[in-house]
């Protein structure tokens, strides 16, 4: 591949992965190349990312699942003061450096042949390398195998700032949505559906909690309604004309969750275009949800205790320290207590927001909520349309209650919005939006609706995410880009289940 046809598909590559997807191929068949693999820097885990992976097989080309490796924080200082000295190396099995060790863990490197290994840096940064296995006839020469290196880092810090102005204007979107909920809710409360029957104890432990400052940690299953309760906490609370902002922590890259948290200053980093407030600063006087806090990775962990303990963090870059009254309200659905058994979640950490613990019921567990739950929905349906709340039968209500709701009060919500956009005159057709039969009563449904039901719920665990680590594709064993594929054939909305920060 010219160097001219490569830089032209790094103008138009959305992304690193995207760019590697494009190029890849074409240098393993034109060069004479077996494998191509791009391994990103990741301080914050302290560890390897694998962006994207293709190599030659016998039944041609593939794209495995891209791996991560762990290494030892000594091991990654290795390999960034390498990538920084922008020094190409090759490697072979006989005579492997510790940094080719280091880089070409988890590619299933064969015994034959050699590697290049060429040191990227993203303005200054050292971002990772290219990793390249060759054979003896291959027909790469170091300007080249440097050019794609260049074209990688010019997409990288792209990428970075495309995220850097997303987040950006998340963050505005979040302020804006935030400062209307005060205006509709102030004086009023949020009311809670089934305070008074499945969800009595959990109310009950919200108004013992709520007047106090303790923070508060809600655990329950995905879906389960806990955003719910922490607003019920901050609207019974003194600072319930303060903001309340949710920050969903699964949904944050490693390596940004500092300035997320706590902002960052003009030029801390590539992308950081102008000083900006993070989530503990914008939530002063109020409340921060940290949803899914169990994702936050142990570094962050350390650096968020401290702001919970004192109120004191600096932004990222920054070297004064900020002060800040926030009530911190946390959940998750995974269990705390073996995270931190198996060293995956800090102790301290778990006993400081684990003051006062609220457990919340999953759906099949309060069955007596379904239909106001169906009604609530139905209606907020019916005000989208402008049209007339329709009525759920006794049949509609059997057909809810018999089902199991591994998505619990989300998934009850996304159903009866299927159910109005598949019924017609204002009916709910609550059968098929469970893809159930009306004649044949409750059956199997068809595989397609099973498939598309099986991935949806995929995308829901991992916030709509697909790929990488903690993505869609992984959870599932499958390619991301077959994953994308059958999205698109089956009709799956992604952006329904990514989080939004209201």
């Amino acid at each position: 591949m010219n160097l001219e046809s490569i830089w032209r598909l790094a103008a138009v590559a959305a992304g690193v992965a995207e760019l590697v997807e494009r190029v890849g191929p074409t240098v393993i068949d034109t060069a004479g190349v077996e494998s191509l693999a791009v391994r990103v820097i990741d301080r914050e885990a302290t560890r390897l990312d694998t962006t994207a992976w293709i190599r030659r097989g016998h039944g041609g080309l593939s794209r495995p699942d891209a791996p991560q490796v762990q290494l030892r924080e000594v091991e990654l200082e290795r390999v960034r003061v390498w990538v920084s000295a922008r020094k190409l190396e090759q490697a072979s099995n006989m005579r492997a450096s510790a940094i080719a060790r280091e880089l070409l863990r988890g590619l299933g490197a064969p015994s034959d042949g050699r590697w290049w290994l060429v040191p990227i840096n993203c303005d200054g940064d050292a971002y990772g390398a290219l990793v390249i296995h060759v054979l003896s006839d291959a027909k790469l020469d170091r300007r080249q195998l440097a050019s794609i290196a260049e074209a990688i880092a010019v997409v990288a810090a792209r990428e970075r700032a495309q995220r850097e102005l997303q987040r950006m204007r998340e963050a505005v979107e979040a302020e804006r949505a935030a400062a209307l909920t005060r205006m509709q809710t102030r004086d009023i409360g949020v009311a809670v559906i089934g305070a008074e029957t499945g969800l009595r104890d959990v109310m009950r432990q919200v108004e013992q909690v709520a007047p106090t400052q303790s923070p508060v940690l809600i655990l329950g299953e995905t879906g389960s309604g806990k955003e719910v309760v922490a607003r019920a906490i901050h609207d019974r609370s003194v600072r319930a004309r303060g903001p309340i902002l949710r920050v969903n922590c699964g949904a944050i890259s490693p390596e940004l969750i500092d300035s997320e948290l706590f902002g960052h200053e003009r030029g801390s980093f590539t992308g950081a275009i102008a000083q900006r407030s993070g989530w503990f600063e914008r939530a002063d006087g109020g409340t921060l949800f940290l949803d899914e806090i169990a994702e936050l990775p142990l570094a962050a962990q350390v650096r968020l205790l401290r702001v919970v303990q004192d109120g004191v963090f600096e932004r990222v870059g920054g070297t004064r320290s900020l002060r800040v009254d926030v009530r911190v309200i946390a959940a998750t659905h995974r269990d705390l207590g073996s995270l931190v058994e198996r060293g995956a979640f800090r102790e301290d950490l778990w006993y400081r927001i684990n003051v006062f613990m609220i457990r919340l019921p999953a759906l099949r567990e309060r069955q007596g909520d379904i239909a106001a739950l169906a009604e609530h929905f139905a209606a907020r349906e019916a005000r989208r349309a402008g049209a007339a709340p329709p009525t759920l039968s006794e049949a509609d209500l059997a057909l809810l209650r018999a089902y199991d709701w591994p998505g619990n009060v989300r998934e009850l919500g996304a159903v009866i919005e299927r159910a109005a956009i598949l019924g017609d005159a204002g009916k709910l057709d609550i059968a098929r939006a469970l893809g159930i039969s009306g004649t044949e009563g409750l059956v199997f449904p068809s595989l397609s609706v099973a498939i598309k039901r099986h991935i949806e719920r995929a995308l829901e665990q991992c916030r709509g995410r697909i790929d990488g680590p903690r993505g869609a594709a992984r959870l599932l064993g499958v390619n991301p880009n077959t994953l994308r594929s059958k999205i698109q054939k089956l009709g799956v909305s992604v952006d329904a289940f990514r989080p939004n920060f209201d």
